[in-house]
């Protein structure tokens, strides 16, 4: 029996300092921030306007507007960008921060550790420092591949807050040529 009881307060305490020794990461939530802009732009005025591109044309072939009540329908892909705040998703991802210079922006990267496994194979936010009203993140990239043998599914998201975001949708079957299909949607800038 002592023997017994020996070997479990071992294992709790080896399992007491496991847990300790690896500090959880805390990753910033990009579907949170989609969320906040959806809202806003739920309760707004704006005019929202969608443009849908073909292959690589610069001209859209089609031009919709969408009422306040479909935007978050439309915003779909990017609520569904995988939550890195949950422990579970963080421990399989890096980070990485950089400041750029020329953009004067930090840019915030997440990679997957094991990129094979993923389907989301990054997320990045750029982040406009400023001391006096604190730091606004301005820009979210993320990308997300799924191959398998019914194909190639490639989508390319782009979201500029308090304007626009755009989602670029590469599929590809096999023995076929890729279909590119982009949708931009803008509700604060119609200058672009």
């Amino acid at each position: 029996m002592k023997r017994r009881t020996k070997g479990a307060l071992f294992i709790l305490i080896l399992a007491l300092t496991a847990c300790q020794s690896t500090p959880s990461k805390k990753y910033i939530s990009i579907p949170s921030l989609i969320q906040e802009q959806v809202t806003h732009v739920d309760s707004s005025l704006y005019a929202i306007t969608q443009y849908v591109y073909q292959g690589t044309d610069s001209l859209p072939s089609d031009t919709i507007y969408i009422p306040r009540e479909a935007f978050k329908k439309a915003a779909t892909e990017f609520l569904s960008i995988l939550d890195l705040s949950l422990p579970s998703n963080a421990k399989r991802f890096t980070e990485q921060n950089r400041y750029d210079p020329l953009l004067e922006r930090v840019i915030i990267t997440y990679t997957p550790i094991k990129p094979n496994e993923e389907d989301w194979q990054k997320q990045e936010l750029m982040v406009k420092p400023d001391p006096a009203t604190g730091d606004k993140v301005t820009t979210i990239l993320a990308s997300k591949v799924q191959n398998n043998r019914n194909g190639l599914l490639q989508v390319e998201l782009l979201w500029l807050f308090d304007r626009s975001f755009q989602v670029t949708q590469t599929t590809q079957a096999p023995g076929k040529d890729p279909v590119i299909i982009t949708y931009k949607v803008i509700w604060n800038d119609h200058s672009s």
